[in-house]
């Protein structure tokens, strides 16, 4: 991948889309193609065809996808398995039909048994049960990154799959009901703080352990994973440290000046008890996390008060 290669990023306009879009520009890299979901229509076919036999992308970022917390999760199980299905299926067949040099796609932590040993190594997929908060959304994404597996061995196509943790940054989804649990819990004290509230409820008990990556340092994992990667074993993208949504809550809390009352709904669900990724195969390639959460929250808190027209649109 040179600084001329026609690189089309599917997803641009999400949170790992837009900073994957972001690096390569920074990086030099002139020939991005991108679609708007209102332009491409990726749950058709013959439209991911058009536009690959039109623009015949060399390399392909797949960062786009249905996405969502618990209750989004819960609430759209048909849709999060179909969209993700879909998409993924139609984008990564026409990367092979029209000979598209390698391929990323962008799978999730949540693809791993609920029960999983901690941290959680490649190897224990497909070894135990999924969280049924998350299933339709994991098995959509195992569907695509087998796909890719078998891609390769039959075909011989330089198809990869990248697994990432729990992630926040710009563009990400500020939806109360929708979104994961970083966003929705910025949302919810800086609201608390501006209306006066005297408490903020947590769905949970707060014990659940998660790690959080920034998305600027998963875009430099994928942007190294597609330079120098080859290999047909999905690869872990996390921090190596994790905090229980407690400790998470508390420190939102602080930065966001909130002088109420956490309160925990224990009789919400909590989901995977732990989610802490293996990333000993991706630092072996030299990368490493750059950002810590303690570090960059105060700046996302920052950017979701000042950009919240555009997170919030009326």
């Amino acid at each position: 991948m040179d600084f001329k290669s026609i690189i089309y990023v599917a997803g641009h306009n999400g949170m790992v889309g837009s900073a994957i879009c972001r690096k390569l520009k920074n990086e030099g890299f002139t020939n991005i193609i991108t679609k708007s979901s209102k332009e491409l229509d990726l749950r058709s076919q013959n439209d991911v065809n058009i536009f690959f036999n039109k623009y015949k992308p060399e390399y392909v970022f797949l960062a786009a996808a249905k996405v969502g917390g618990i209750h989004a999760n819960n609430s759209y199980k048909g849709e999060f398995i179909y969209d993700n299905l879909i998409l993924q299926c139609n984008v990564i067949h026409a990367a092979f039909k029209y000979n598209v040099n390698k391929l990323l796609f962008l799978g999730s932590s949540c693809i791993y048994p609920k029960m999983a040993d901690q941290p959680i190594v490649e190897d224990v997929l497909l070894t135990g049960e999924l969280e049924k908060t998350n299933e339709p959304y994991a098995v959509a994404k195992i569907a695509g990154l087998k796909l890719c597996e078998f891609y390769r061995e039959q075909y011989g196509v330089n198809f990869i799959s990248a697994m990432p943790t729990n992630l926040y940054g710009p563009n990400d989804n500020y939806d109360l009901l929708n979104s994961h649990v970083l966003p929705a819990l910025i949302r919810k004290f800086h609201e608390a703080k501006m209306e006066g509230s005297s408490q903020v409820e947590i769905w949970g008990s707060g014990n659940p352990r998660r790690e959080f990556l920034h998305v600027e340092d998963l875009a430099t994992a994928c942007i190294l994973l597609m330079r120098i990667y080859n290999g047909n074993e999905a690869l872990n993208v996390g921090t190596g440290k994790d905090i229980t949504i407690k400790e998470l809550a508390l420190m939102i809390k602080n930065v966001s000046g909130y002088k109420g009352e956490i309160v925990f709904n224990t009789e919400k669900l909590d989901g995977t008890p732990r989610k802490w990724l293996d990333i000993s195969k991706i630092s072996k390639l030299g990368w490493s996390p750059k950002i810590s959460l303690k570090d960059r929250l105060e700046k996302t808190y920052t950017d979701f008060v000042q950009n919240k027209a555009k997170y919030l649109p009326s």
